[in-house]
């Protein structure tokens, strides 16, 4: 199941004088990305990710939001809790996708009857349009609902999944980007029904081990699990100090490169977290903690930002502390560029730069000078 347009949905249910026109969401400056956009802005060629000057050149009378992840967030809370009370079984793949695991409930009712009443709960009770596709695996269902947008159901029957896809472009598979897309049309290749013809080996011999998840995907096969989703799927990092300290601004530069890395590993891991956990323990071992909901991200930048607030509302004692620590919980899948809304091309082509370099040469090569030169005195 996943939701259209999500952000253009959920600004359109805010002011209905949105519906119907070519609509953008991100960075207003020139030098901005776009985030999301209207189907309505799609037919002049605007799609996600684009600068956001080049969305404008295409689209000169589109209307331009910067965008509320806050306002995102909460939508997608509420959708999360309308599955949650019915379906017994499911993953939330990202702010706006989730994987719902029907396995049984055929002999009962009937997996597209409950899906369509499914559905159409989703849309009365949120006020969100939401497709959806189903079959036999992840794989052909999220195909499938890319296929049922916008705002529409697909099933497609056990024994039909190649026959399927088969016809659709090999752009639609999933795991293939730009840079596999070009690689396979200068071998020929532009269909999936090609692609199927295509031997293993070869795409193996192309492609690494990737050819073989490509090979597989190619003829509807696989094999990965929904994986039941938890609120409670955090990730954190503390640290105690050899010497009690008073020392604010030692204690802040600490909880950044605490932050600084769980965020890498945020993106390393493709998650978002919607909620942050600061916690102090004083040298007389009274410990206090702070949490605070956000909205859905990995950038550090905001993540900083927003637990070192944390710690200027929590600390509080003039009294030598002995730890620090944070936590991030409310894990979910996403892309990172999904809240950069004010960054630009610049900004983005920079933080992927330094967690290439933490990729290639380990996690302590490119840090902020804050973090270190505290540590370094």
């Amino acid at each position: 199941m996943d939701l259209d347009s999500f952000f253009v949905s959920v600004e359109r249910l805010r002011n209905s004088e949105l519906n119907n026109i070519p609509l953008i969401i991100g960075g207003k400056s020139n030098r901005g990305v776009v985030a999301s956009c209207s189907y309505e802005a799609r037919q002049f060629g605007v799609k996600s990710a684009m600068p956001i000057r080049m969305a404008k050149m295409l689209c000169p009378h589109a209307t331009i939001l910067s965008g509320d992840m806050e306002q995102y967030s909460q939508h997608s809370r509420l959708v999360t809790e309308i599955i949650a009370d019915h379906v017994p079984l499911f993953e939330k793949a990202s702010i706006d996708e989730f994987y719902v695991d029907l396995t049984g409930m055929d002999r009962f009712y009937g997996c597209h009857q409950w899906a369509v009443e499914l559905r159409q709960k989703v849309i009365k009770e949120s006020g969100l349009p939401i497709s959806f596709g189903l079959s036999v695996n992840k794989l052909i269902a999220k195909m499938g609902t890319n296929e049922g947008k916008p705002n529409g159901a697909i099933r497609v029957p056990v024994g039909h999944e190649k026959a399927f896809i088969s016809p659709l472009s090999v752009r639609k598979i999933p795991m293939v980007g730009q840079k596999t897309y070009q690689t396979l049309s200068a071998m020929g290749v532009r269909t999936i029904s090609t692609l199927q013809q295509i031997p293993r080996p070869l795409l193996e011999r192309e492609f690494g081990r990737s050819g073989i998840v490509l090979h597989q995907k190619s003829h509807a096969i696989d094999h990965s699990l929904v994986t039941p989703y938890s609120e409670q799927k955090s990730a954190s990092k503390e640290q105690t100090f050899q010497h009690d300290t008073i020392d604010v601004e030692y204690l802040k530069s600490k909880l950044v490169s605490m932050t600084e890395d769980l965020a890498y590993e945020l993106r390393k891991q493709k998650k978002l977290t919607g909620c942050i956990t600061v916690k102090i323990r004083y040298s007389d071992f009274n410990t206090v903690s702070k949490q605070q909901r956000i909205a859905y991200t990995s950038h550090e930048d905001v993540l900083i930002r927003i637990a070192k607030g944390i710690f200027d509302q929590l600390h509080d004692r003039r009294v030598l502390v002995r730890l620090i620590g944070i936590r991030f919980s409310h894990l979910v899948q996403g892309s990172f560029q999904i809240d950069l809304f004010e960054d630009n091309t610049k900004s983005l082509r920079l933080h992927e730069a330094k967690d290439l370099l933490r990729q290639k040469y380990g996690e302590q090569v490119v840090r902020r000078a804050v973090s270190l030169s505290k540590a370094r005195m």
